[in-house]
């Protein structure tokens, strides 16, 4: 193989320095992917000083680049159809969602009763996401001293529908990792979730499978349902199935922009057309599908524009994830007194704002470095238990799983250092299980 064709792990954080194509995938223990540089494409260059070409056409063309490659990198992780599925679960790891032991679960298969696991060469037992549902519902019915909640855990017709907005001005405190965890985590619980993506950037579309250059079209997006003409529909027509059972999807893309364009327009004619006002718009659209689930997880911009505060004002929870750096508090600052002056200004105009639980999440939280647990302290100190209890720590684990677009959830033990794994997904669990107890708490059920 010649040096221009010699392949790099992107693992090991490598960025090629040319244009890339994809050339295979490696399935071994870490998971590792490569890329090749293709040596019949030239490197980039900034536009020459005589005006050759235009920096929006230089832009344009990075543009296009990276979404082909990152299309291609999506077809060699995902082949032949480039879909993302779910890994199966081992007989202890279902056992443990469904809140049984393995034994209550093995005798269940050798009786016939349920659907049938998947039989590895050693004899381990797999089960589908789906399969743990469906044995859920069994386990409901016919529950003995137990609640059927403790395996269906679906809302009645008298707890309300929960929305928790996660959120923050500043990019980068891990919004989107926290809403794609968070919404998985209470999928394999048994809820029944929906997804959406606020920001136009769409990262947490991407985490679900849904790449938002070439899956996503125009009015396939939240905009679709809270748009102020004639094209608007309803949001149950946008919505979609994702790979994770029991978790639907309202994908994002640059379409979400448009309401930012449109809602100052709407206000200045005086009349936004058909529907509610701005701010009451997503709250209109998700009572098209509420009694299709428990929760709705909304990933909100890192901007308070009408996106965000029409998303708040749908919220019956917040969360807000700050990185515990001085920097980012100050951030937050600003964005609290921002959110308290909008807020207040649709209070004043009508609006009823009426939240569950606040929280603030420590994200990226390094518990050795000591700058951090004194930022940590101090957001205690002045919040009490409006800080959770549970951190989300700085994981490579969470990293190395981003690489290939997957979540913590997603991805099996044995594929990475079982040690840095275990870190991670105990924290995680810790703190979307913190989170599912507000919830809980919210329908007046005991923790």
């Amino acid at each position: 193989m010649g040096p221009l064709a010699r392949k790099k792990s992107l693992t090991n954080k490598f960025l090629p320095e040319s244009r890339i194509s994809v050339s295979s995938r490696q399935r071994g223990r870490n998971g590792d992917f490569f890329v090749t540089r293709d040596a019949n494409v030239n490197t980039l260059r900034m536009p020459p000083a005589d005006g050759g070409a235009t920096v929006d056409m230089m832009i344009g063309e990075q543009a296009r680049l990276l979404s082909s490659q990152l299309q291609a990198m999506s077809e060699a992780l995902f082949p032949p159809t480039s879909q993302k599925t779910l890994r199966r679960f081992t007989s202890g790891e279902a056992a443990r969602l469904m809140g049984i032991s393995d034994s209550t679960l093995r005798k269940m298969t050798l009786a016939g009763e349920g659907p049938q696991p998947d039989l590895t060469h050693s004899g381990r037992r797999l089960y589908t996401l789906s399969q743990i549902n469906e044995i859920r519902a069994l386990l409901a019915a016919s529950a003995r001293g137990r609640d059927a909640r403790e395996f269906v855990p679906h809302r009645s017709g008298d707890e309300h529908l929960q929305v928790i907005a996660v959120t923050n001005f500043k990019g980068g405190s891990g919004k989107t990792t926290t809403s794609a965890h968070l919404a998985q985590y209470l999928a394999l619980q048994g809820y029944r979730v929906l997804a959406v993506d606020l920001d136009p950037q769409a990262s947490l579309s991407a985490l679900l499978g849904v790449l938002p250059e070439t899956d996503v079209g125009a009015n396939q997006t939240l905009y679709a349902a809270i748009r102020y003409d004639e094209e608007r529909k309803a949001l149950r027509e946008v919505v979609r199935k994702t790979y994770f059972d029991g978790l639907d999807l309202v994908p994002g893309n640059l379409e979400l922009m448009e309401f930012e364009h449109t809602t100052p327009r709407a206000l200045a004619r005086g009349s936004q057309g058909e529907g509610s006002v701005f701010y009451l718009r997503i709250a209109d659209a998700l009572v098209d599908v509420a009694d299709r689930y428990d929760v709705v997880v909304i990933d909100c911009p890192p901007q308070l524009g009408y996106l965000t505060l029409s998303g708040l004002c749908a919220a019956t929870a917040m969360t807000i994830t700050i990185h515990p750096q001085m920097l980012d508090l100050a951030s937050m600052s600003q964005f609290l007194l921002m959110t308290h002056d909008l807020l207040s200004v649709v209070r004043e105009a009508g609006g009823r704002l009426q939240y569950d639980f606040i929280r603030y999440l420590v994200t990226r939280y390094e518990a050795q470095d000591g700058p951090q647990t004194k930022v940590v302290a101090f957001l205690r100190n002045l919040f009490g238990d409006h800080v959770l209890t549970n951190p989300m720590v700085k994981s490579t684990a969470i990293s190395d799983a981003g690489l290939t677009k997957q979540t913590l959830y997603e991805i099996g033990r044995e594929n990475m250092t079982r040690s840095t794994y275990d870190r991670a997904m105990e924290a995680l669990d810790g703190v979307n299980g913190e989170i599912e107890s507000l919830i809980k708490a919210a329908w007046g059920r005991s923790a």
